[in-house]
């Protein structure tokens, strides 16, 4: 914004949107903040190639005005979009009541004793907008879906975060998994010792069991051997 005596200017760069063979435009906007008419005039180098509406007028005191500047179509582009047009405004405080028939190139004529305040613009051309591609990403033929999106090969932004926070769920799904496994492992040696304990004890049983069966059928033939010998003695003896 340039910010003189009588008028504020903005924007002191007219940027417009190239593209070949379409009419561009572009506003400023001047502000008198002072109690005077001020009478405004907008001249250019190159007048062929633009049409600015309004090109003169008086802004109010404590109001503003409004100005359309439209670049022609244009066939060529010009090189690195440089351009070397300008344009000059031109304002001077005229009396109340002043009218737009009223105003002549002479109001802007320094040698007349006129006091003139002058303000130099810049054309720039920029790059048009690029318009979204209809095409998803990774849907043309033999290319893949991308991934997030990086910078210098490392996720960024809220993709950054939804990958950590994958990760770090993926990590403590893993964890409670290795824990899982450790505690069915240590449960099936556990009942693995139990069950050849189990083993043992039944053999030994097994074992005491014949040895008493064992211990039974001795006992039987020593009564009988006893028994034996005993009538054989009274046989004698009658």
């Amino acid at each position: 914004m340039s910010t003189g005596e009588l008028l504020s200017i903005e924007p002191l760069e007219l940027k417009f949107p190239f593209e070949l063979k379409k009419q561009i435009s572009c506003s400023l906007q001047l502000s008198n903040k002072t109690e005077n008419h001020v009478v405004f005039k907008v001249k250019t180098t190159n007048p062929k190639k633009y049409c600015v509406r309004p090109n003169t007028g008086i802004v109010l005191p404590r109001s503003t005005c409004d100005i359309l500047v439209t670049m022609q179509a244009q066939k060529e582009a010009p090189s690195d979009l440089h351009c070397k047009d300008k344009f000059l405004l031109q304002s001077a405080v005229v009396t109340a009541g002043t009218s737009q028939t009223d105003i002549t190139a002479d109001m802007f004529n320094k040698d007349s004793g006129h006091i003139v305040e002058e303000c130099k613009l810049k054309v720039v051309y920029v790059s048009p907008p690029q318009p979204p591609s209809p095409v998803p990403e990774g849907s043309e033929e033999g290319s893949s879906p991308k991934g997030p999106s990086t910078d210098n090969g490392n996720p960024s932004g809220p993709e950054f975060a939804s990958v950590t926070k994958a990760l770090a769920k993926s990590q403590e799904n893993s964890s409670e998994t290795r824990a899982l496994i450790s505690k069915l492992t240590e449960e099936r040696n556990n009942a693995i010792r139990r069950n050849s304990k189990l083993r043992q004890e039944l053999d030994l049983l097994k074992h005491d069991g014949k040895k008493n069966r064992g211990g039974v059928s001795f006992m039987f033939v020593a009564i009988v051997g006893l028994i034996g010998i005993i009538v054989g003695y009274f046989i004698k003896k009658t």
